[in-house]
């Protein structure tokens, strides 16, 4: 059977459209239409089921698909890295949130990376949970970090850990408002404080507001910046309120540069997803470093 045939086939199958699957090979739809027919005509069975958007393997596509992958995977591992004698030191392209992906991800892995017979190069990339999903579908990235976890069989998602959410402001913001936290008030206390987002549709305040307060926030963002450190650092100079992830706050907080204004029952949590497309765990090096995350990821939560 044509290697080229099961290669076209295996995209298909992960990227769930002969559009889609065309761009990653290089190929045009028709080219991809036409390998695929060939390739059930050899095996006398339907792969793929035609639907208005994409297709959907058939059980016997899933079949195939679930017995060449690893197997392709792994002529792809071998022709990429050749047999020079610095092979093993691949590149691992990661993607994900930049504040998330520069304070955990990157320190993490590291400590992989050098020539040590083990290691990889390592190359990151930030962006939205959008971008980095679809850069990973179309084998821009080895590993996404997103906050949404994909859906489809063209990738595949674990849980990496919980962040929670903290509403922060500096000292005098919460001199003004009143003593102590905000344990049992209602956010009518903070309808006058500015607000600082990274965006003006103020995402993690409104979740806040949604999820303590089973309300909206009021007060519009009057600093808007598109990084949760800069969010960080306006709090701490006074510039108003802000909603931040523990882990990027928490020394201001030991500091005291900022305050806790409100200590719900049950924090707000937002959850992360190491994705990768399915399959690709068979590549050693994508292996180590999806593993060696979700160790330290333990230690995150």
């Amino acid at each position: 059977m044509d290697l080229a045939l099961l290669r076209t086939f295996v995209t298909v199958h992960r990227a769930g459209s002969f559009t889609r699957a065309a761009a990653l090979l290089g190929l045009s739809q028709p080219a991809v239409t036409s390998q695929i027919r060939t390739l059930e005509r050899q095996l006398g069975r339907p792969l793929f089921l035609r639907q208005a958007r994409g297709v959907t393997p058939t059980t016997i596509g899933d079949e195939l698909a679930h017995k060449a992958a690893p197997h392709l995977d792994a002529l792809v591992e071998i022709t990429e890295s050749g047999l020079e004698e610095d092979s093993s030191l691949r590149t691992l392209h990661l993607a994900g949130p930049p504040e998330f992906t520069a304070e955990r991800a990157l320190p993490a892995l590291t400590e992989l990376t050098g020539e040590d017979g083990q290691g990889f190069a390592l190359r990151a990339s930030f962006g939205t949970a959008e971008e980095t999903l679809e850069g990973l579908a179309a084998g821009h990235h080895d590993l996404a970090i997103s906050t949404v976890r994909p859906r489809g069989a063209l990738l595949s998602a674990t849980a990496l850990c919980d962040e929670e959410h903290v509403l922060i402001a500096a000292p005098s913001w919460a001199e003004r408002i009143g003593p102590g936290p905000l344990r049992h008030a209602g956010p009518s206390a903070l309808e006058h404080v500015p607000v600082v987002e990274v965006h003006e549709s103020l995402p993690f305040v409104a979740r806040y507001w949604a999820s303590v307060f089973d309300s909206r926030p009021i007060a519009p963002g009057t600093v808007v910046v598109p990084d949760l450190r800069a969010v960080l650092a306006c709090a701490a100079a006074g510039a108003g309120l802000a909603v931040l992830p523990r882990y990027l706050c928490a020394a201001a907080l030991a500091r005291g540069d900022v305050v806790a204004l409100h200590a719900p029952t049950v924090p707000p949590l937002r959850t992360y997803f190491l994705a990768v497309r399915t399959g690709t765990l068979a590549m050693p090096h994508i292996a180590r470093a999806h593993e060696w995350l979700e160790r330290a990821a333990a230690d995150w939560c």
